[in-house]
């Protein structure tokens, strides 16, 4: 039986709602169970990736250094709409992990070849 391809997608920005962690948490269960899985940071979830965030100053839990764990868990495929990161003014601030930047027409297909997508 064929694997199911699985994409991940962070759309909503950090410490705004569990969203975040809670999709971080799945994605790491699921990588243990597949091997086909890819992230995407569209929106405001490329906010998910930015180095040097201080969630303990709103009193939020510091989820975001576990993104860097991704390698470990022998997940490659990860994406971001380098559109989303210039409308909000991200682009050339640095980045927790080394994803690889995608147009949004790029995204989409790549969306498109998931058999399954999860959103958070």
């Amino acid at each position: 039986m064929a694997m199911k391809k699985l994409g991940f997608v962070f759309q909503s920005a950090p410490h705004t709602s569990n969203a975040g962690r809670e999709g971080l948490d799945a994605l790491l269960a699921a990588s243990a169970y597949s091997e086909d899985i890819r992230v995407f940071f569209i929106g405001n979830g490329t906010g998910q990736l930015l180095a040097n965030q201080q969630p303990e100053k709103i009193k939020s839990r510091d989820y975001i250094a576990t993104f860097k764990m991704l390698d470990l868990y022998d997940i490659e495929q990860v994406f971001f709409c380098q559109q989303s990161l210039i409308e909000r003014g991200f682009d050339g601030l640095p980045l927790i992990l080394d994803a690889e930047a995608k147009t949004t027409e790029e995204i989409k297909q790549l969306m498109g070849e998931c058999d399954r997508l999860l959103m958070f």
